[in-house]
């Protein structure tokens, strides 16, 4: 029998049991729209979190913790063969601070990649508008440096608020959460109180909002030389120096070059996220396992079917195979009925799956403070591959499943089965 007489009676053994083949194909197609959807949102999901990491944060941190040893300032030589012991009051709530810090961004400015380098100074604070307190993170920059580096510009609600805070010594730009908060409005002075107790009114020049519910809840900007003033720290030190790459699939490789030339601890975006992104990672994958499993139930109804068509074709395959029809040519008759319904089936759900990521796409719902991001629509990312590999995913499961009917039809004996002991 050639391949075409094989693919001949297949139909016909699906075609006489319309309903049921019928239930089978959409089962299959359920399963196959139902992953289609599953990857495009996975891996939308987690693209909007790296992409909000890459857009609020530094490509590249530099901080103020050394890799190498640092030859103490007060010792006066070196002698062989003898050790010197330096003794020195420490101060354990002094910030690790990165000292001659235009020394650090001399050296680091040649590397070709580097777009542009805004040192910074990080403060834990308290924030008082009138009866209202709420803890926050105060980040002095310079302004005309810190623009570019995480985003700020284009996250600005106040368009001139970097311009604005550049002349103005006392000024802060609120994350706009932070600002519902205090209940603070553009051009109101509120008050920073640091750990000691000592207050610094500041004038709100202006508001961010990043999509980041943390960032947008506890931080602000001010200008680098108030946030050293808080910090009580010279004008050459700062607690790091943020980096924008031109290609940020390079952060690596670069943050370990900076790190070798500059000698302090230098991370890039997904070494300083390698938690969040690890989640995100993991938790696509136990959702892909999960939905896989609707497969596995199609795949059951294709086995069923099989098996039906088995029991009501027993006579017809005794026949068939009295007449000197091989045992290999009515396992490929019912392998290429599983291959029919899964075939149908993964046709059917794959336009059903895009047509679902397009509906999800276009759903727009209010942002909401209460998860990690703040968005507006669902972000998903529909791919070729992703068809091609559930469509192929798909058609394996539903051949695989019409192994067992298909052994089943060879078992019997076609001598018993036409004396009537079988079926």
């Amino acid at each position: 029998m050639t391949f075409l007489d094989h693919l001949r009676f297949a139909w016909v053994h699906l075609r006489e049991r319309k309903r049921q083949t019928a239930l089978t194909v959409l089962g299959v197609a359920v399963g196959s729209a139902m992953m289609i959807t599953t990857i495009a949102m996975t891996r939308g999901s987690a693209m909007n979190v790296f992409l909000r990491l890459i857009d609020v944060a530094p490509h590249i941190t530099i901080g103020a913790d050394r890799v190498a040893a640092e030859v103490p300032d007060n010792l006066i030589g070196i002698m062989q063969g003898r050790v010197s012991f330096v003794r020195k009051n420490v101060t354990t709530d002094r910030k690790v601070v990165i000292k001659n810090y235009s020394q650090v961004v001399a050296t680091v400015s040649p590397i070709r990649e580097v777009v542009d380098i805004s040192p910074y100074v990080t403060s834990k604070l308290l924030a008082r508008n009138k009866n209202r307190f709420t803890p926050c993170f105060a980040k002095g920059v310079m302004p005309s440096l810190e623009g570019g580096i995480a985003g700020l510009k284009k996250n600005l609600l106040d368009p001139e608020a970097l311009a604005e805070l550049a002349w103005t010594p006392n000024g802060i730009i609120l994350g706009s959460m932070l600002a519902d908060k205090l209940k603070a409005e553009y051009r109101d002075t509120i008050m920073l109180v640091d750990k000691a107790g000592h207050e610094y009114p500041v004038l709100i020049v202006g508001r961010f909002r990043s999509g980041f519910n943390a960032k947008d809840d506890k931080e602000a900007y001010v200008n680098l030389a108030l946030a050293q003033r808080m910090e009580s720290l010279p004008a050459n030190s700062v607690t790091g120096i943020g980096l924008r790459i031109s290609d940020i699939d390079e952060a690596d490789a670069i943050a370990a070059r900076i790190e070798r030339l500059t000698g302090y601890d230098t991370k890039s975006w997904s070494e300083s996220n390698k938690n969040v992104i690890d989640f995100y990672n993991r938790n696509g994958i136990i959702t892909m396992v999960l939905v896989s499993f609707v497969f596995v139930v199609a795949g059951l109804g294709v086995s069923s079917v099989m098996t039906t068509v088995v029991l009501q074709k027993v006579k017809d395959i005794a026949i068939l195979r009295s007449m000197g029809l091989q045992r290999k040519s009515i396992t490929r008759i019912f392998m290429l009925e599983g291959l029919l319904i899964g075939t149908f089936g993964v046709l059917v759900g794959s336009p059903v799956g895009h047509l679902i990521c397009d509906l999800i796409s276009r759903i727009r719902f209010a942002p909401s403070s209460a998860g990690v991001i703040s968005a507006d629509r669902l972000l998903i990312i529909e791919s070729p591959d992703a068809h091609l590999l559930v469509i192929a995913f798909g058609i394996v499961i539903a051949v695989i499943s019409s192994v067992g009917p298909a052994r089943r039809a060879t078992s019997y004996l076609p001598v018993r089965v036409l004396r009537g002991e079988v079926g």
